[in-house]
């Protein structure tokens, strides 16, 4: 009898490890849980406004992304996201998009997602992307890259590092994206490491990336620019 309890016990515990990987955020149990952005109560996610008071406007935003957005930053991209933040409804729904646009050479830094895949589609120009997969078995860390045209297509998995690089000197580039999570996250890689604040020592790094530590002091005194807005 113990063991048949054990053995339950074990089969719904993975039931429920099951149910938790199938996507980047929780299921919705409802039609729609709008944030309720006069709530204190803090829960992952947000709380649901009563559906009584929830409006169209709750799932509309008047976001222009017909417009083109300035590139002139050091990196000369632009990454406009439209999430959970922006619009209420999204709350629970594991989906969120951004149109990103490219200055001539510019580009989109290597970055991550931490909650999710991202499908991209070349609007205009042409990128080239890749990303590189966790440490594999044979302690390689391999490179996916392809050069994409108007109306191409690319996935990026879950948590991997990426990147989008408009290889054009005279021509800009557009992409939208679409990501599984209400709230994706963005986490650039060099703005990350050498721009936390407070800073990371300079003796980790210097043994990390195998270089004096001056190098490191130069990299962490440079501006580490954000292109997401």
């Amino acid at each position: 009898m113990a063991s048949s309890t054990t053995f339950l016990v074990l089969t719904a515990l993975l039931a429920l490890l099951a149910g938790q990987v199938i996507a980047s955020d929780p299921s919705p149990l409802q039609d729609f849980c709008v944030v309720d952005k006069d709530s204190h109560v803090n829960v992952n996610g947000f709380v649901c406004k009563d559906p009584k008071d929830v409006k169209a406007d709750d799932f509309f935003l008047e976001a222009n992304l017909v417009m083109p957005r300035d590139t002139t930053s050091k990196i000369g991209s632009n990454v406009t996201l439209i999430n959970v933040m922006m619009i209420p409804s999204l709350n629970t729904l594991g989906i969120s998009l951004a149109r990103i646009d490219y200055a001539p050479l510019g580009e989109n830094p290597p970055h991550t997602h931490p909650r999710a895949t991202e499908i991209l589609t070349v609007l205009e120009g042409t990128l080239y992307v890749g990303f590189v997969t966790s440490n594999q078995a044979n302690r390689e860390n391999k490179l996916f890259t392809k050069m994409l045209n108007k109306g191409d297509v690319f996935v990026f998995p879950e948590g991997l590092i990426h990147f989008q690089f408009n290889p054009t000197p005279h021509k800009p580039a557009v992409a939208i994206a679409a990501l599984s999570s209400q709230n994706p996250g963005a986490i650039t890689i060099a703005n990350a490491v050498f721009g936390s604040k407070p800073p990371i020592s300079d003796d980790v790094l210097a043994k990390a990336f195998q270089v004096e530590k001056k190098t490191i002091d130069w990299l962490q005194a440079q501006f580490w620019a954000d292109n997401h807005n």
